[in-house]
């Protein structure tokens, strides 16, 4: 079903559906970022302090290892077992993870709840790896001719995720209320997903209805060898606005005495109007020039993060950190799927697999960071333990910056990148 069939039938609804399901996985990353200090405190500190913030960085991380597994291999076979299975896979996820990480905080604290917190955010990563992999290639297929903006436009919703998880977060704290709770909320739209999945008929994709075959869309990747550039490129832009938005309300709590979550909710929402025009800025600038600015901007805003040192300052950084990253995911899967429509959903999946391995790579080191500031700030594991009041506080303080500041070099390596491919966009006469 192409074409004016599927807007006659099911465009709109399919739309929706899709713009709940990055929703859920939007809630389901500030939802982390909501209980990531209360794991720490209340698991992670009575296991091991010494290295409770790597603990935390690795069960983070596990989302992302599973939102690349599924993106690398649900890229390839979302043609095959279809978009509803791969969607209801996604739901179901998001329900078992999430009472696997409610069971870990009801039992007593060992070795064993560490490994229920990591296998239940594995499982969430899956499902936001099958979100991906189904959704992506979904909308390129319903809007073929404004791919970019109509994937910015679905990815807007996934900022509206976090405002709405931070708010609940926020709520759930000031009614206080058991972090847990944060987890059942996560369990009700996915729950919702699952319902509305079976109430649409999907179409099939793209490379599909152009009538390539399974086995062309693998030869249109040895064709293609410009598609690794932006494959390298991926896993930068992915690190640049996953790991430090996971990381945000843990760091920045101790550093600015605010809870960190109203900075992520303040960028999620700006993010949320923002990528509602990015197809006119596309039209004026092309989406390479828009990848170059942004990385200018997610450079300086991580920078001025780390060492922001009041609530008012923290805001301002995150304003300019949020315009650099905001368009930086769905315009690269825009201009992907722009350029390389033979690769279908298998080169949008390799793609989101390989920026879910850098972050997953990233954010265990930020935490190592972290815990090795702490130490050395601190004078070591005893002298740490000793710490109360301001002392810990100020250790806190250094380890955040130093975490954070890891990460705003990444940005400044794709800048330069993404000039050279604007300027052969240019001298080629390409608008893209």
């Amino acid at each position: 079903m192409q074409g004016s069939q599927i807007e006659s039938a099911n465009r709109r609804r399919i739309f929706f559906l899709s713009n709940l399901a990055i929703f859920l996985i939007g809630l389901g990353f500030a939802v982390r970022t909501n209980i990531a200090g209360d794991l720490q405190a209340d698991l992670f500190d009575v296991i091991n302090l010494a290295e409770s913030a790597a603990m935390v960085g690795k069960v983070l991380a596990a989302t992302f290892i599973g939102f690349a597994l599924t993106l690398l291999f649900g890229g390839a076979l979302v043609d095959i077992v279809g978009m509803r299975t791969t969607l209801v896979f996604a739901g179901v996820g998001y329900v078992i993870g999430s009472l696997l990480v409610v069971t870990a905080a009801t039992i007593e604290v060992s070795n064993n709840a560490y490994w229920l917190v990591y296998v239940g955010f594995l499982l969430t990563g899956l499902g936001w790896g099958a979100v991906e992999a189904a959704t992506n290639p979904l909308v390129a297929t319903l809007y073929p001719d404004e791919k970019t903006h109509r994937l910015n436009i679905l990815h807007a919703w996934w900022p509206a995720g976090i405002v709405a998880g931070g708010l609940c977060g926020l709520l759930i704290g000031y009614l206080g209320l058991h972090w847990l709770v944060n987890l059942l909320i996560l369990i009700v739209p996915a729950l919702g997903l699952l319902f509305l999945t079976f109430s649409v008929e999907f179409p099939v994709t793209q490379r599909v209805a152009s009538g390539k075959s399974y086995r062309d869309m693998f030869v249109e990747l040895r064709r293609s060898p410009g598609f690794f550039i932006w494959l390298i490129c991926m896993m930068g832009t992915v690190t640049t606005e996953l790991a430090p938005g996971q990381w945000v309300d843990f760091a920045l709590s101790n550093v600015v005495g605010m809870p960190g979550i109203w900075v992520l909710i303040y960028v999620s929402a700006l993010m949320f109007v923002m990528r509602h025009f990015a197809g006119p800025i596309v039209a004026k600038i092309s989406s390479t020039g828009l990848l170059a600015f942004s990385c200018v901007a997610a450079a300086c805003g991580l920078y001025f993060l780390s060492v922001a040192d009041s609530p008012l300052l923290a805001f301002a950084a995150a304003t300019v950190w949020g315009v650099g990253v905001c368009y930086l995911y769905p315009t690269m899967l825009g201009n992907i799927s722009e350029r390389y429509p033979g690769g279908g959903a298998l080169f949008l999946g390799i793609t989101g697999f390989a920026g879910g391995m850098a972050s997953q790579f990233v954010l265990p080191f930020m935490g190592q960071v972290f815990d090795e500031s702490k130490l050395e700030a601190a004078g070591g594991v005893i002298a740490l333990q000793a710490l109360q009041g301001e002392q810990l506080a100020q250790v806190i303080r250094v380890a955040s910056v130093e975490s954070f500041q890891v990460v705003a070099i990444i940005p400044v390596i794709l800048f330069p990148i993404f000039v050279g491919l604007w300027a052969m966009d240019k001298y080629r006469g390409i608008n893209a």
